[in-house]
Order: C-alpha cells, then sequence, then structure tokens
C-alpha cells in the first residue's frame, strides 16, 4: 500500500534529536543567523559612539614633506599669497584640537548612543521573533506527530474491522455491502496517515529552520504543560505591551536620537574654536647658492575661530531635514504603537477562545467514544447498520484531530500572547 512505503521512509530516517522547548529555545537563540546578525549590527552601530566621541580629542599628524622647483619660482596664480619654492625636505608635527562647536559633539555623542540603545533593543526584538518562531515550530511538530499517531490508531482499528466484517460476509452472516463501507473507511483512514505524515515532514523543516539549524532532521519533543488561562483583563495586558515591546522601546530611543541630531544640525550655526600647533625641522634646504633665509626649525601655534556666514542655506536645510526626521519618527512610533494595541487585543481573543475549546473538544471526544462504543454493540448484535458503526468511527476520529489540535492551537496562542505582550522568555 501507499501508506507502507512512507512508513518505511521513516523507519530508515537517521536518529532522533531528542530535546525539551527551553532547549529548543536555547539553541536557537544560539545558532540563528537572524539572532547572529542583528548582534552584529548592535556592535557595528555601538562604533559609532567612538566615532562620534573622537572630537573631543586631539587630531595628532605626522608630516613628512620633500619638494623640488626651478630657481627663484615663485607661485604666480592661485593665491594671494606669493610664496617662494626650494628645493627642500622638511619634517614636522601638527596638532589640531577642538574647543568648542557650541554644543554640537555633545549632541552628536548622544545620539549616537542612543542610536546604539535603539538597536539593542532591535537585537531583543529579533530574539523575540526567533523565539515565537520556535515554539510555534514546536509545538506544530508535536500535533503532526500526534496526528500520525491518531491516524496510525484509526488504520488500525479500521482494517481490524474490515477483517471481522469481511470474515463474517464469507459466511453469509453480513453483507457485501458491509465489506464495501469498511473499505471505505479504511481508505479514508490511510489517507489521514499520509497527509499526517507528510504534516510531519513539513514541521520538521519548519523545525529545523526555527532552530538555526542547516540539515532537516527528525526530533523527538518532549510534552510541555498546558499554559495557564489568558488574563481576564485585556486593557491591563494593553499597558504592559506598552511598556515591555522591544520594538516600541527601540522607535522612542530613535525619536529621541532624531531629536538630538535636530539639535546637533542647529549648533552648525554656531561659531567653532579650535586650537592648532604646528612643529618640525628642515634638514635640508636648496636656496640657489643664496643666504639661507628659512631656519632649520619651526614651531608656531594659534587659536581659529570659524564664524559660519554663508553656505548657499546648507545648514538651514540641514536643519529643516533633521526637524522633518524627527516628526517621521514621531509618526513612526504612533503607527506602531496602534499595531501594537490592536495585535494585543486580536492575540488575546484568538487566545481566549482556543482556551474554551479545550473543555469542548474535550467534551466532544469523550461523547464519539460513547457513541461509537455504543455503535459497535448494536453492530455486534445486528441492530445496528454499518452505516451507524462506520459514522462512529468518523466522529471518533474527528474528535480525536479536533482535541489533539485544540491543546497544540491553545499551546501556540498562549505563546502569541506573549509575544505580543514582550514576555516571551
Amino acid at each position: 500500500m501507499i501508506f507502507s512505503t512512507s512508513a518505511l521512509l521513516f523507519a530508515q530516517s537517521a536518529a532522533p534529536v531528542r530535546l525539551n522547548l527551553q532547549e529548543a529555545a536555547a539553541l536557537a537563540l544560539k545558532n540563528h543567523p537572524q539572532v547572529q546578525a542583528a548582534q552584529e549590527v548592535f556592535s557595528a552601530v555601538s562604533q559609532r559612539i567612538t566615532e562620534a566621541r573622537a572630537a573631543y580629542y586631539p587630531d595628532f599628524n605626522a608630516d613628512i614633506t620633500g619638494s623640488e622647483a626651478n630657481p627663484r619660482a615663485r607661485i604666480g596664480a592661485g593665491f594671494l599669497t606669493t610664496p617662494s619654492l626650494f628645493n627642500r625636505i622638511g619634517l614636522g608635527l601638527s596638532l589640531n584640537q577642538l574647543i568648542t562647536d557650541w554644543g554640537r559633539t555633545p549632541n552628536l555623542v548622544a545620539e549616537a548612543r542612543l542610536r546604539a540603545d535603539a538597536t539593542q533593543q532591535d537585537y531583543r526584538a529579533t530574539r523575540d521573533d526567533v523565539l515565537l518562531g520556535v515554539n510555534r515550530a514546536y509545538f506544530l511538530t508535536l500535533r503532526g506527530q500526534a496526528l500520525v499517531k491518531v491516524a496510525r490508531e484509526t488504520v488500525a482499528a479500521r482494517q481490524l474491522l474490515v477483517d471481522q466484517v469481511t470474515a463474517l460476509a464469507r459466511n453469509n452472516l453480513r453483507s457485501q455491502l458491509d465489506v464495501s463501507f469498511a473499505g471505505v473507511n479504511l481508505a479514508q483512514a490511510q489517507l489521514l496517515l499520509i497527509q499526517s505524515q507528510n504534516e510531519v515532514e513539513a514541521a520538521y523543516a519548519e523545525m529545523t529552520r526555527a532552530l538555526g539549524q542547516e540539515q532537516t532532521a527528525t526530533y523527538e519533543l518532549a510534552e510541555q504543560p498546558l499554559p495557564p488561562s489568558p488574563p481576564e483583563d485585556v486593557e491591563r495586558i494593553v499597558v504592559e505591551a506598552v511598556q515591555n515591546r522591544p520594538e516600541l522601546a527601540s522607535l522612542r530611543l530613535s525619536l529621541q536620537a532624531s531629536n538630538r541630531f535636530e539639535e546637533a544640525e542647529k549648533d552648525l550655526s554656531y561659531p567653532s574654536v579650535s586650537f592648532n600647533g604646528v612643529g618640525g625641522y628642515v634638514p635640508y634646504i636648496s636656496q640657489f647658492n643664496l643666504p639661507r633665509v628659512v631656519p632649520s626649525e619651526y614651531e608656531g601655534v594659534g587659536v581659529n575661530v570659524q564664524i559660519p556666514i554663508f553656505n548657499g542655506r546648507l545648514f538651514s536645510a540641514r536643519r529643516q531635514e533633521a526637524h522633518y526626521r524627527v516628526l517621521e519618527a514621531d509618526q513612526r512610533l504612533r503607527d506602531r504603537l496602534e499595531q501594537v494595541e490592536r495585535d494585543v487585543r486580536t492575540v488575546w481573543a484568538s487566545s481566549f477562545t482556543a482556551y474554551q475549546r479545550l473543555d469542548v473538544t474535550a467534551q466532544f471526544l469523550r461523547e464519539a467514544t460513547l457513541a461509537l462504543n455504543l455503535a459497535q454493540g448494536r453492530y455486534d448484535l445486528g441492530l445496528a447498520s454499518i452505516v451507524e458503526l462506520t459514522q462512529g468511527q468518523l466522529n471518533l476520529t474527528q474528535a480525536e484531530i479536533e482535541n489533539l489540535s485544540a491543546k497544540y492551537d491553545y499551546q501556540i496562542q498562549y505563546a502569541n500572547l506573549q509575544y505580543t505582550i514582550g514576555a516571551l522568555r
């Protein structure tokens, strides 16, 4: 039969990987490329703090210069001064130290820190996304495995009925119609087994992806206890989500960073003051047989005040751009806040519905089991037709599927709820 080939493939597969949910989460956080990429982004953005703080320190450089010129040459165009040109070799040091730029550098440093903090929150959000994927894949895998078990038990039970009815039909105790109905039920069970085995294979692939693994494997997962019922006060968890969600924290920090950058751009309009110093030695200079007028050593210090007057409205345009970026960041925060509040209410309703299904499907399973037992007894006594018995089998199979689906669906929905309020660990 078709399903026996699939079962053979299952038997020939490698030894399953044994995991519980905590181990799966730890493995995903260690190996998943999204988590590692987010960590590298945070490390990269953190370097911008050092880049911004570099303006606090001196700019110290060493120079070695050599030149050659024709005799008595002077620069004739392009400069207000007309310095003489000499064949020379010179060595020197130059120092430039910013004294003040009226707050621009402190604002840029603060912006860099806030951007780094926002990236750290993005890293947290990525971790939460990966954990949610692990939870979903974990419970989908358990559901698929449980469904395969139900399907195999259903095939065995219906195969037994086919064998019994066939034997009775041979002895003219049952009609061939009964054999046909039983055969149809068996074929449906076999189709269910094929479909459930396909779902398990898909769940294994999803689990491998969620764990950040490269090679698909089979998994033997530990059952998890049912979580508690969802909280009844949805407004309370909305407030909790607004406080805890890392995406919102990242957007708040980005808004603060945009404000500090706007302040830094405003500071471009103020003067900047810097200290400059030079010193060096000229070991060789040729003045074409003239008395040497350039000393061998040189040094000098000065203070430079740069006052912006006009630059084609460059600074005003940069200020306006920074202001619009602030408005953009504020609207992005507002939009995300509304999305989070909507998501919390939606997921809370779904999780509450999934929780209510647990009792209903359990009752469905009890009633379907009782109905099948009664139908089996009536059929054995000749008081009921094969239709009543096969319908009882169908109802029981459906009840078992609904019951196990309700269990794992609620665990997935509860994980979704924990994710939406920023409490998934």
